[in-house]
């Protein structure tokens, strides 16, 4: 289960209480084993960074410390917006992205529990942008390598774009545009991660809003990771068993709260499918307060999909797989602070 550090802000969930919501999940459901959560997109913002560069940094710092604390043992580093493409050299283009991504991945290493080692992710390309190439994985690992404290393990995988987007490409009649993933660099990148660098291989992001026929392709790629966010929240928003009274409250907070953010020419239906998951947050008490029945066929829809994914990306019987490859630690999660 993963929360990006902007998630964690629209949706108003610190990771502590992001690890009780999902601890209380497995409980309910009488789930055994090892919960998995992750930070995800931990990112440097380019203009805070510019602003006030080791501020920026030490709020990312700050973050960590706290994700540790509340039981998240993956953490995916993204100082990918700090690569400068104008600069001449693909180093002195990630020097910033490797030299911070380094730096980070110390202080994680200083922060872990005994016996747990924190998986690290890295990025290269920012999902949006140009796609990755080959030459700027092995551009940035190489001197990460070299930038890395000695003897402190370093990522376990890379983050790459591909040709994706976050949430999609929205038509001006809020349906979403046709995407193509370079598969063949996907590929690449993610053979040049494992062979060469002992990493689990490349992670594809703004994944969940792909044809559906396109997710046979990632496990034949070797994909290491895919993340998946839009369209679950699609399923929710869309859902006929919504209550429409609510999703109307939402929109119109929305239009009035986010204004700001509506771009020239951008119609109202492209407008609310990019910011409706900031809904999440100041109407998080009312969507818990959902009746259970109206909930539970949600739940099914997205119950559905999941299974669809799990299949597609063969991501199904891994209990042996985590029971072999996985130690299980016992680490005391202290209580969510309203909670004391």
């Amino acid at each position: 289960f993963e929360i990006a550090r902007s998630e964690i802000g629209y949706t108003m969930q610190r990771p502590a209480e992001y690890t009780a919501v999902v601890l209380a999940a497995a409980v309910r459901e009488s789930f055994t084993g090892p919960i998995f959560l992750q930070g995800d997109h931990y990112q440097v913002n380019l203009k805070k960074y510019q602003a006030d560069a080791d501020k920026e940094v030490d709020t990312v710092k700050d973050l960590i410390r706290e994700s540790i604390d509340a039981g998240f043992y993956n953490i995916d580093i993204d100082t990918s917006t700090l690569v400068d493409l104008d600069k001449p050299t693909i180093k002195e283009q990630q020097e910033l992205n490797y030299s911070i991504a380094a730096d980070l991945t110390a202080l994680i290493r200083e922060l872990e529990p005994e016996g747990i080692t924190i998986s690290v992710g890295g990025e290269i390309g920012e999902v949006g942008g140009k796609n990755s190439t080959v030459e700027e994985l092995e551009g940035f690992m190489d001197n990460y390598v070299a930038t890395l404290k000695e003897g402190l393990t370093g990522i376990s995988k890379i983050s790459v774009q591909t040709g994706t987007a976050h949430g999609g490409v929205v038509l001006p009649d809020g349906s979403i545009a046709d995407v193509n993933i370079d598969f063949d660099t996907l590929e690449k990148l993610s053979d040049a991660a494992r062979i060469k660098y002992g990493m689990s291989g490349a992670v594809q992001h703004g994944a969940s809003t792909l044809p559906d026929e396109a997710f046979d392709r990632f496990p034949q790629v070797k994909t290491a990771e895919i993340h998946l966010a839009t369209g679950f929240q699609n399923i929710i928003y869309e859902s006929e068993n919504f209550p429409g009274d609510l999703r109307t409250r939402i929109y119109d907070w929305l239009r009035t709260e986010c204004a700001g953010e509506k771009k020239e020419g951008q119609t109202d239906e492209q407008f609310i499918y990019k910011t409706r998951k900031k809904g999440f947050g100041p109407f998080k008490k009312e969507i818990w307060d959902i009746p259970e029945g109206i909930l539970t066929s949600i739940s099914n829809a997205l119950e559905g999909k999941f299974d669809f994914l799990f299949n597609k990306l063969s991501a199904k019987d891994t209990v042996e797989d985590v029971q072999r490859c996985v130690k299980l630690v016992d680490v005391v999660i202290p209580p969510p602070q309203g909670l004391l």
